[in-house]
């Protein structure tokens, strides 16, 4: 176990529980094929909701440090998995996408697990730029977004499977008709793909920054990631693009958004030690 102050160590243990009792009341929902009312679906997700905050505590105390800011990778993994769980538990109220629970829930809950096991630190001064911080943020929203994208890719590619098959039980009874889940999975690339957009271009004011700490290859592998989600979007928009199509798609740019950022930050941090 790390440093992590006791006092943190509570909060953390109780948001990772209630993030895999969500995660286990959605995927029992799931297994019986029972449609979710407004009233069930929100006490399914009062247990991550619960968590998110508790995460959120814990995220502000490990984030800002009386030295500056920790962009450990540890810690922005948590990151990147909070921001997840909150956007997706806050969208689950009004619309039908709960269903991504079942892997963002429990995913969350190991990135904490993660941070509490390990020593790793990157801290950034206090003194960085605004608007470098402000690439710093927009880029972990933009990978948040496109991560619960690519969830909604995959659990399409089994309903889709399913549905050929001619085996619609189960978890595919109780998830939205195939047609809603598509809308639903552009809706997240493209307002993803926006965000990315941002991202780039604040980056590019900052190239000289960039070239000085040696991530390059983290830029390019986000280049091509943002051309392969906006051929996608185009794809949809001139060629009806659909289905295992789009999957592909999504997932093939996703890799290359991962390796961007966790790739490279893996490699510079925990294995090169810079």
């Amino acid at each position: 176990m790390n440093s992590l102050a006791l006092n943190l160590l509570l909060p953390a243990l109780a948001a990772i529980l209630l993030y895999l009792l969500a995660g286990a009341l959605l995927w029992r929902r799931l297994v019986s094929g029972t449609p979710a009312t407004p009233a069930t679906r929100l006490r399914l997700l009062a247990p991550g909701l619960i968590a998110v905050v508790l995460h959120g505590v814990l995220l502000w105390q490990v984030l800002f440090t009386p030295s500056g800011v920790d962009v450990g990778f540890y810690t922005i993994f948590t990151l990147v998995g909070w921001l997840a769980a909150l956007l997706l538990l806050l969208s689950a109220l009004s619309r039908p996408v709960e269903s991504l629970g079942i892997v963002v829930l429990p995913f969350t809950a190991i990135t904490i697990l993660l941070r509490l096991l390990s020593d790793e630190h990157n801290i950034l001064s206090r003194d960085l730029a605004t608007g470098l911080e402000f690439h710093i943020l927009v880029s972990i929203l933009a990978y948040s977004l496109l991560s619960i994208a690519v969830v909604q890719a995959i659990l399409l590619y089994f309903q889709d499977a399913h549905l050929h098959n001619k085996q619609p039980g189960g978890i595919v009874r109780a998830l939205p008709p195939l047609e809603t889940m598509e809308t639903m999975l552009f809706q997240m690339i493209g307002l993803g793909f926006i965000v990315l957009s941002v991202s780039l271009f604040s980056g590019g004011l900052y190239l000289e920054d960039i070239l000085a700490q040696h991530l390059v290859h983290k830029t390019v592998l986000s280049i091509i990631a943002w051309i392969l989600f906006g051929i996608l979007l185009w794809g949809r928009v001139q060629f009806g693009w659909r289905g295992r199509v789009a999957i592909r798609w999504t997932i093939a740019a996703f890799i290359a958004l991962m390796l961007a950022y966790f790739g490279s930050k893996f490699v510079i941090e925990l294995v090169l030690h810079r």
